[in-house]
């Protein structure tokens, strides 16, 4: 076989998973082909354009074992859309006229790179399978295999995306800590806003993780610091029906009996009717290079908070934002587990000239393999039928509906 060389780059947001999956692939190839030689270029996809890279060193390979007690990315990341030539262009990664693809195909070409790995989510592994369709087509000898990172684990049609677990725990842990807040003034309404664009899988897995962690809280019997200080009354998710005045009535209730009300909700509820309504009132909504609302900029945690606080007559209210949090922590144990398995068949795959995204492919039975990058897409609804999600719901006491 001829000696390979590789690079590999994170993009998109942060997951906990990015440092681990960059040291894991630095671990793999140095036990399987020690002799290829390894590069990673900084901040995504912008160091390709830029032809902005670090070379892995001897020391840099021995260490590589330390990058798993880090969250972030060892690398760097950015959000560069490869087909967006205009946004390239303003922001100085290309020159006017030239096509995105081809800079960043000669430059992978020039620095005589074989094997690329993408470590991302839907919109790091749909550009990876432009770029791997514009080398095939050009006939560039390059295997691009991408590895599915994203907090919000909404890529079609992976079952897990690395890093999710660990955003679920740390996101409990975080909340943990926030909802002590309720003994802080009367009638407090707190809101936790989870990440999750269009699918609302890891604030329905923060909600399972955390009541998982305080359920066995043993407490001074008599004292405000009880179970139902500690409880969550309301969740809400981009897929889910949301009636404002039901439920605001139903928390109410809640408030006028224990004093206090607990919500969690998506980053994406209602996020849609949010839009609409500030574009109507004449506001220009920002938007990234993939046409996706900087969803920093709407604040739904903040809409929540305004439409709830009278209604239930809370006397405090606070929106608490678990996401950078949670995105920048170290993997966790059960994310290790996944980021092995997933880095173990890229680089096999890789060497094998198999280029495509590493999942366990939910249109073949669950089954660990390389998914041709057709089939990567975002935008992955949770499934609100999921036998957990309901018995989270029937501890909250809350009845939903499909939107």
């Amino acid at each position: 076989m001829a000696k390979q060389k590789v690079a590999m780059l994170t993009a998109g947001g942060l997951a906990p998973c990015l440092s681990s999956a960059v040291g894991g692939l630095i671990e793999r190839y140095s036990d399987v082909a020690p002799d290829a030689e390894l590069i990673a270029y900084k901040s995504g996809y912008q160091g390709v354009l830029l032809g902005d890279r670090i070379q892995i060193s001897k020391d840099m390979r021995q260490k590589a074992p330390l990058l798993h007690r880090f969250g972030g990315s060892p690398i760097g990341n950015s959000r560069v859309k490869l087909t967006n030539a205009a946004d390239c262009v303003k922001r100085g990664l290309v020159k006017e006229g030239e096509n995105p693809l081809r800079v960043a195909a000669e430059r992978l070409a020039d620095d005589g790179v074989t094997i690329l790995h993408t470590i991302g989510g839907d919109d790091t592994n749909t550009t990876a399978a432009d770029l791997a369709a514009y080398l095939a087509a050009n006939n560039y000898d390059l295997t691009v295999v991408g590895l599915p990172k994203t907090v919000d684990n909404d890529v079609v049609p992976i079952r897990q995306s690395l890093g999710a677990w660990t955003a679920a725990e740390v996101g409990a842990h975080f909340f943990d800590n926030v909802s002590n807040e309720q003994s802080a003034a009367p009638r407090t309404l707190v809101i936790h806003e989870v990440m999750g664009r269009h699918c609302g899988w890891l604030t329905a897995a923060t909600a399972r993780a955390y009541l998982s962690r305080t359920k066995n809280y043993e407490y001074v019997d008599g004292m405000m610091m009880n179970a139902g200080l500690k409880s969550i009354n309301a969740v809400y998710l981009p897929e889910m029906a949301f009636d404002l005045q039901a439920e605001a009535e139903r928390l109410k209730e809640i408030m006028d009996k224990t004093g206090h009300a607990t919500v969690f909700v998506s980053e994406g509820a209602c996020l849609d009717a949010i839009v609409a309504e500030r574009e109507a009132a004449g506001e220009t909504i920002k938007r990234d290079a993939f046409g996706h609302v900087k969803i920093d900029t709407i604040n739904v945690g903040g809409w929540f908070q305004k439409q709830f606080a009278n209604l239930v007559n809370a006397e405090r209210s606070l929106v608490q934002k678990s996401g950078y949090f949670a995105r920048s922590a170290p993997a966790n144990a059960d994310d290790l587990r996944l980021i092995h398995s997933m880095v173990d068949l890229a680089v096999e795959s890789a060497l094998n000239k198999v280029s495509g995204v590493t999942g366990h492919d939910e249109g073949q039975d669950g089954k660990l393999r390389t998914i041709e990058f057709p089939r990567i897409k975002g935008g992955k609804a949770f499934d609100l039928s999921t036998r957990w999600f309901a018995e989270v719901m029937d501890t909250i006491g809350q009845k939903y509906q499909e939107a």
